[in-house]
């Protein structure tokens, strides 16, 4: 049944597949932002229940994953390499995982957020989820890029979006650094462990844009093929 519902799926639309993931990949990443309003409330039953969400949906976009790699044509009569295609595919598997990462430290150690970074926290986590979404502007895309055969106009769009993405990318390395400065002040009133894991978090959540980033860069080679 999987089978014929992919195979079904690439007879219409060769990049489909990697979109209906990537839509996958941000739904996971936009339940970060409820998980982690439920962090900073310390209201440990909703933590746990976007948790669980969250591991649902990384488990739902890695099994697409699998399907799409095991059905994947081994030739594709398209302009795009079949080899592209997985490599995209990766990187935006690498975001999911980067999520996961993310909440799997908070309650595995049931980290509380300090009152005093708890807002520009919040305004990182924001900022990666409008990466991602960003990325998924840009892969949504493909399909136009294929029809017009990537002709210049819709080359153009595509690398307006990418410039964007970038420069989100780029915004929440300035976030997550001045988090870590905030971080550094505040960290000898904090258990030396709580502070080592505190700055993971912060690098685990910059990750999340870093890694949307990458889908962008990946999908930039496309194009200048």
């Amino acid at each position: 049944m999987a089978g014929s519902y992919l195979s079904g799926i690439f007879g219409s639309s060769p990049v489909r597949p990697l979109q209906k993931h990537m839509e996958q990949i941000v739904a996971c990443v936009r339940e970060l932002v409820p998980y982690v309003d439920s962090v900073l409330e310390g209201n440990i039953e909703r933590r746990n229940q976007h948790h669980e969400k969250i591991v649902d949906l990384e488990h739902k976009a890695d099994d697409l994953k699998k399907e799409l790699r095991l059905h994947l044509p081994s030739s594709l009569f398209m302009p795009i390499d079949r080899r592209d295609v997985l490599e995209v595919l990766t990187m935006q598997d690498r975001v999911a995982g980067a999520v996961r990462d993310v909440a799997g430290i908070i309650v595995g150690r049931d980290i509380q957020i300090p009152a005093e970074m708890s807002v520009k926290f919040r305004e990182l986590v924001v900022t990666c989820v409008k990466s991602v979404e960003e990325a998924n502007d840009a892969i949504c895309e493909l399909d136009e890029l294929i029809e017009t055969g990537f002709g210049d106009n819709e080359r153009e769009r595509v690398g307006m979006l990418l410039t964007k993405l970038d420069a989100t990318e780029q915004l929440t390395d300035e976030q997550s650094i001045e988090l870590s400065h905030k971080l550094y002040e505040i960290e000898d009133d904090l258990k030396p462990v709580n502070v080592m894991f505190l700055y993971r978090i912060i690098d685990k959540t910059s990750a999340i844009a870093d890694r949307a980033q990458r889908v962008g860069s990946r999908l930039q080679l496309m194009l200048a093929r």
